[in-house]
């Protein structure tokens, strides 16, 4: 089976970065990042999620953080120099972003958005983000991610 590039995929290539691009059984009923684990059969731990947020003084930021977690508002707008944020609105996120829920990589969104990292990625040789489409992973080591998407650890 032909898996077929994402943009995501493409800004990796031109980076000369190396990845592998995972299909996964979609599910419409549960987009969770534990679904897309247990999908791969990976600890949930090693799935990282995707989370764009707006704070009161930045705009918007991006938050990658294990698969299970939940975010911490408050933390988020300590590490993105925010007094306060939150999740935008679900029906904001394909015109922020260009991406949909349930695909939205920190890779190749339509602006750079200053994005922040779960630091326990660190753990880890390779991780899984969303390759910005439903039932498509990127596996790729942490540092690249970090180096490529210009991102800061939290």
């Amino acid at each position: 089976m032909k898996i077929e590039k994402t943009n995501a995929a493409r800004l990796l290539d031109k980076a000369g970065i190396e990845y592998e691009l995972i299909p996964y059984e979609v599910d419409e009923e549960d987009l969770s990042a534990v679904h897309v684990a247990e999908q791969l059969g990976e600890p949930v731990e090693k799935v990282f999620k995707t989370l764009v947020l707006k704070g009161d003084k930045s705009g918007y930021f991006v938050c990658v953080i294990p698969g299970a977690d939940e975010l911490d508002l408050k933390i988020a707008a300590k590490v993105s120099g925010n007094k306060k944020c939150d999740l935008i609105p679900m029906k904001d996120l394909l015109s922020v972003t260009g991406y949909i829920r349930g695909a939205c990589s920190p890779i190749g969104m339509k602006k750079h958005f200053p994005t922040y990292i779960h630091h326990s990625c660190k753990n880890f040789d390779k991780i899984y983000v969303s390759a910005g489409k439903r039932g498509l992973q990127l596996y790729l080591a942490p540092e690249d991610l970090v180096a490529v998407a210009q991102i800061y650890f939290f």
